[in-house]
C-alpha cells in the first residue's frame, strides 16, 4: 500500500483530526520561514531577524523593528495554498475539528477554518498599547514609521507573541485540549525545535501520528506514517468522503 493511501485511510476512519502546522504550510504560498536555505535567517538585514522579533527590540528599537516587520511580516497579499484549502475542507466534512497553527499569518482562516489556536498570535489583530483599542494589519502596514493610535497617540503593537515573551494561556489550553482528544494527529511543515510550541504534540494519545516535513525532524520514528514532501502536494491527494 503506498503512503498516499494509507493516508487516505487514515483520514476515512478517523472522527476526531487535529492538525498541528509550523512555517512550512505557509512556504508554498510565497511566505518565507526562518531556517530554511531561502528563509530569513539567510538574508541580510542589520540585526538578525530573531533579535528583532524580541520584546527587548520592540522596546528599545521600535522604529527599527516596524520597519522590518512591515517589509516583511506583513504579506496582507498572500493567499491561502492547496495545504490551507484542503484542512478547512476537512473541517467543514466534520472530520478536522481543530487546526493548531505556529503562523501568524491568518491564512487558515482567509481559506475557510473556523477553528484555529494561534499559538504564535497573530498580524491581523494590533491594539494600542495606551488605550487598549485594536487596529488591523492594514492600518500598521499603511502607516508612516512607527504606528501610533489615532484617538490617544499611543504605540500600537501586533498581537503577535515576540522572543521573550509567553505564549497565551486560553490558546495553549484550547491546543492541549484539542490535541489530547485527538484520534489522528497530522503534524506538517514543523521541525518541531522551536519550543514551547513544539512540545505540545507530547499530549497527543491518538491512534495515528501523520509526519509532512520536506527535512527529517526528531519525531519520525514514533510516526505511523512519514512523508518528507511539501505539505500542499501531499494534502492536495486526499478525497473527501461524503
Amino acid at each position: 500500500m503506498d503512503k498516499i493511501t494509507e493516508l487516505q485511510r487514515i483520514i476515512n476512519e478517523s472522527e476526531n483530526i487535529v492538525f498541528f502546522g509550523g512555517a512550512g504550510v505557509s512556504t508554498e504560498s510565497g511566505i518565507p520561514d526562518f531556517r530554511s536555505v531561502d528563509g530569513l535567517y539567510n538574508q541580510k538585514y542589520d540585526y538578525p531577524p530573531e533579535q528583532i522579533l524580541s520584546h527587548t527590540f520592540f522596546v528599545r528599537n521600535t522604529e527599527e523593528f516596524y520597519r522590518f516587520y512591515k517589509d516583511k511580516m506583513l504579506a496582507l497579499d498572500i493567499l491561502p495554498n492547496a495545504a490551507h484549502k484542503k484542512l478547512a475542507e476537512l473541517e467543514k466534512a466534520g472530520k478536522l475539528k481543530a487546526v493548531v497553527t505556529q503562523n501568524i499569518d491568518g491564512l487558515h482562516q482567509k481559506a475557510g477554518s473556523k477553528t484555529v489556536y494561534e499559538l504564535h498570535g497573530t498580524v491581523h489583530q494590533n491594539y494600542c498599547t495606551s488605550c487598549g483599542r485594536l487596529f488591523d494589519a492594514a492600518f500598521v502596514k499603511n502607516s508612516d514609521g512607527v504606528p501610533k493610535c489615532d484617538s490617544c497617540g499611543g504605540l500600537i503593537k501586533p498581537y503577535v507573541v515576540l522572543y521573550e515573551e509567553g505564549l497565551d494561556d486560553d490558546t495553549i489550553r484550547g491546543a492541549v485540549n484539542a490535541i489530547a482528544n485527538a484520534d489522528t494527529l497530522i503534524v506538517a511543515g514543523t521541525s518541531l525545535t522551536v519550543y514551547p510550541a513544539a512540545g505540545l504534540i507530547q499530549y497527543f494519545r491518538g491512534d495515528n501520528l501523520v509526519l509532512i516535513n520536506r527535512d527529517p525532524t526528531p519525531v519520525d520514528a514514533k510516526a505511523n506514517l512519514v512523508f518528507h514532501d511539501k505539505v500542499g502536494e501531499v494534502l492536495s491527494k486526499l478525497r473527501i468522503e461524503d
